[in-house]
């Protein structure tokens, strides 16, 4: 079994990560969802959530989330998990981005998602508290922090230009489905909408990689640190990200002053 408890800590360090990275496991069988819940201390949605905000427990609180289609009130995540055909409601949905129905309708049948039926329950967690390797391996992180992890995928699968793919109203959860489809990592900006809804707090991008390749990832970027003394986010003791520009040149920096003494002040 892969430490994830070693590889988030590896991540969360070298990365910088603001949130814990989202091990997604997609739970085919009733086989499976109960291997889920013998192997993880794990909480249900009280009420019908967003798959975003189902992700919200585990990327910041740490929890651990078993979440069924009951449970999913984002029609479309129930499309990309294959909890929902296509219909004239959720075409619905779509025009106030398109330029008409058709559009509508060819644009949600093109999106990326699971055979129908197909998922009994998802699990998300903290990757570090994974106990069976995740379908996907989802970051909510900045730019720079999303381009080294593109960088040590391209780098550990052999893999050059990724051509990351953006879905209508389907970031988090088409995403996720694109990158266990296609074992693919996947880079793609936030859905509208995921500010107000409580969703995102920064406007993160989202990155998604297959879990089955995560471990290549993370020993790239162990390697990557121990030829080059960094992880290319900060110079080592050093936690100012500015520091490192330029190639470390040490352009930013600042040294002591010395203190003005108070002339208006009574001599002792």
């Amino acid at each position: 079994m892969p430490d994830y408890a070693a590889m988030e800590k590896t991540l969360m360090d070298a990365l910088r990560l603001y949130h814990h990275p989202v091990a997604v496991t997609f739970l085919t069988s009733d086989d499976e969802v109960n291997e889920f819940t013998r192997s993880h201390q794990y909480v249900e949605p009280v009420k019908a959530l967003t798959f975003c905000q189902w992700e919200i427990a585990a990327r910041m609180q740490g929890k651990t989330v078993l979440g069924t289609k009951e449970k999913l009130a984002c029609t479309n995540a129930q499309v990309s998990f294959g909890w929902r055909e296509i219909d004239d409601n959720e075409v619905k949905t779509q025009m106030k981005y398109c330029v008409d129905e058709d559009q509508a309708r060819r644009f949600l049948a093109s999106k990326p998602h699971l055979p129908l039926g197909s998922l009994k329950a998802i699990g998300v967690g903290p990757l570090g508290k994974a106990s069976m390797q995740p379908s996907v391996v989802h970051f909510y992180c900045d730019s720079l922090q999303a381009y080294h992890l593109a960088v040590d995928y391209m780098a550990a699968t052999d893999t050059h230009p990724l051509r990351p793919q953006i879905f209508m109203s389907s970031s988090a959860c088409g995403g996720s489905v694109y990158s266990f489809n296609e074992r693919m990592f996947n880079f793609c900006p936030p859905c509208s909408g995921s500010y107000n809804a409580g969703k995102t707090e920064r406007g993160e991008s989202n990155v998604m990689i297959p879990g089955c390749q995560i471990s290549q990832v993370v020993e790239r970027l162990k390697v990557r640190i121990g030829k080059h003394g960094n992880s290319s986010i900060t110079r080592p003791g050093d936690p100012f990200p500015g520091g490192d520009i330029c190639k470390n040149c040490p352009l930013i920096i600042f040294k002591n002053g010395e203190q003005t003494p108070c002339t208006s002040c009574p001599k002792a």
